[in-house]
């Protein structure tokens, strides 16, 4: 990685200075020269290249073509991101249509564009849209509720731990009833779902979590922007964190944790109005 500073072309505005997060440009008085100190900490943010108005920060991770112009007239006004977000729902009606590709993709670029911590980047995404595997998604899950279900049924189990975890036995109806579900074809937990978008990081990532939900907001409002459906997939993440393993994981030829799941399709119908919260 190089980093240089075009003094022919600088206006010393010292604007880089005062967003870079790694301190590396300095200037000692104002309208005097830009200087670079330990270049070797630079996080490649591009907070520098983003703010120069004169193209005088020559960074070789973000050559020209990797620079955009923003059109701020083009911006969304506040009231119309609001009602996107008011408008976002998790329309769990959906219909057998699968998403085109590119809009696929659209919904990933957002999910890319979303802040990490340290600007590590390490966040990685996969698309499943093959029904065989939708189907095992589903299957997973439920057998780890089931299995889960039976261990705290047990009258043994049951007698020594229901007093200290009421809240779980409450949910053991529920397991028997996505069960029952499940297997009538119903698919409570997909809620027949075209495609579902896991977000990763590898295992030594200590904000991959957090890095993950933020680029699943991101993934979210671009969907609802697009016309899709999208689910939070609460279950399955509970039990993949129930059973411990990385079964699921190694299962879609996932390298990492998953943090977020978005279940993704057309739906049924939109709707026509929103409550307040």
């Amino acid at each position: 990685m190089t980093l240089n500073i075009d003094q022919s072309t600088c206006i010393k505005c010292g604007k880089c200075v005062k967003v870079c997060p790694s301190g590396i440009f300095t200037q000692e008085k104002t309208k005097k020269n830009i200087g670079l100190i330990h270049i070797n900490t630079c996080i490649v943010c591009g907070h520098c290249v983003d703010v120069c108005p004169t193209d005088s920060v020559q960074h070789s991770s973000f050559p020209s073509e990797k620079i955009h112009t923003i059109d701020y007239d083009k911006m969304p006004t506040p009231e119309q991101v609001m009602l996107l977000i008011k408008s976002r729902r998790s329309n769990r009606s959906l219909t057998s249509k699968s998403i085109p590709e590119e809009i696929l993709n659209q919904i990933i670029e957002a999910a890319n564009y979303a802040p990490t911590a340290s600007n590590a980047r390490a966040v990685s995404f996969t698309i499943i849209t093959d029904p065989e595997k939708l189907l095992w998604v589903s299957d997973y899950t439920i057998g780890v509720f089931s299995s889960l279900a039976k261990v705290l049924l047990n009258p043994i189990v049951k007698c020594i731990l229901k007093p200290f975890i009421k809240g779980v036995y409450k949910y053991v109806p529920a397991f028997e009833r996505l069960k029952t579900e499940h297997l009538a074809g119903n698919d409570p937990i997909l809620r027949n779902a075209t495609a579902l978008l896991f977000i990763h990081t590898p295992k030594s990532n200590r904000f991959g979590c957090e890095d993950s939900n933020l680029a699943y907001q991101n993934a979210s409002l671009m969907a609802q922007s697009l016309g899709i459906s999208q689910i939070y997939m609460g279950f399955v993440l509970t039990a993949i964190k129930q059973e411990g393993k990385d079964t699921l994981a190694r299962k879609l030829g996932i390298d990492g944790k998953i943090h977020a799941i978005m279940a993704l399709g057309i739906p049924a119908f939109k709707y026509p109005k929103y409550v307040d919260r």
